[in-house]
């Protein structure tokens, strides 16, 4: 199904942002960037509890990237 997708959701430090599929496949030790410019290790896009999903607010600034310009 990865081959579908375009962003993904991620809860990492600071808020839960939307990256390119491809950050999925960085290695743990490289720096990502979501939509909106925020970095973070790209570690972090994995192994996520629900408690982060929950605790983390969604970006707006990558929502509004999104809705308003796509992947």
């Amino acid at each position: 199904m990865s081959g579908y997708l375009k962003y993904v959701w991620r809860p990492v430090t600071g808020g839960r942002h939307a990256f390119p599929i491809t950050a999925t496949k960085t290695p743990p030790g490289e720096q990502v960037e979501a939509y909106c410019g925020a970095k973070a290790p790209a570690a972090e896009l994995h192994d996520r509890s629900e408690v982060d999903w929950v605790r983390e607010k969604s970006c707006m600034k990558c929502w509004h990237h999104l809705a308003d310009n796509g992947p």
